[in-house]
């Protein structure tokens, strides 16, 4: 069963982590895959021959997702290529970890930039096309550190927490256009950046987390699957958290 038969997804920061697994899950079950990077065109490349290699279309698209006119850009040429949207999801997001006595303006700066605003920057693109198309998801990816928030984070989390207070927004203005508006909360996952934590730190997040294990980014794909798909089709608003039980 190809529960994204037909479908075009957009995903920012595809070409790695969290995103790339989204995009190849997205793919198998047979959506036509749209989605962006910043710097990494090779990667880019080999992510976008293993979307194809299933059979879909696929395209990648350096854009920044934190600027509005790019995102403009982006959406219209997306648009032209694909014809039209059914599917966004708002991945891309960085870290610039700092104590708030040492954290400058520039590391808060980029991180709101390129996690929050981007959330505004592709919705505002995406909305008229899927009033126009009768419907649509758009699934956020925040954090479990935007519901709990997170020493050395709070750049971090308040720009995940403000995703979480910007998409209810959007399920309420939207819900009678039938465009849904959901949050994904993902804990600790398997990440090229969780690999360069040390064994204490990482034993140390373990210990607090009921299954005791690291998600997997497939995990956090499935739950994409579910929110992309009609099987979702009276859940908006909602904030789902795949942590290992972290946040109970």
């Amino acid at each position: 069963m190809s529960l994204l038969a037909d479908k075009v997804a957009l995903i920012t920061g595809g070409s790695r982590g969290i995103g790339a697994a989204i995009a190849l899950r997205f793919a198998e079950e047979g959506a036509n895959v749209a989605f962006t990077y910043r710097s990494s065109a090779e990667q880019a490349k080999a992510v976008e021959a293993e979307l194809q290699s299933k059979g879909i279309t696929a395209k990648g698209y350096q854009s920044d997702a934190g600027s509005f006119e790019q995102s403009e850009a982006l959406v219209s040429v997306v648009l032209a290529d694909f014809g039209k949207i059914d599917i966004l999801v708002n991945n891309a997001g960085i870290t610039r970890d700092n104590l708030m006595l040492r954290m400058t303006e520039d590391q808060w700066d980029a991180v709101i930039a390129t996690n929050l605003k981007s959330i505004f920057n592709l919705t505002k693109q995406v909305i008229r096309p899927m009033m126009k198309n009768r419907g649509g998801s758009i699934i956020n990816i925040s954090s479990i550190v935007g519901v709990t928030g997170n020493a050395g984070q709070a750049n971090y989390a308040a720009s995940k927490a403000g995703i979480i207070g910007f998409s209810k927004s959007i399920a309420k203005e939207m819900g009678s256009r039938n465009l849904r508006c959901n949050v994904i909360a993902p804990g600790f996952i398997e990440t090229d950046m969780t690999d360069e934590l040390d064994e204490k730190t990482k034993a140390e997040y373990l210990n607090n987390i009921p299954m005791k294990r690291l998600g997997r980014g497939d995990e956090v794909a499935n739950a994409c699957v579910f929110l992309g798909s009609d099987l979702s089709s009276y859940v908006t608003g909602q904030v789902l958290s795949v942590c290992g039980g972290l946040n109970t």
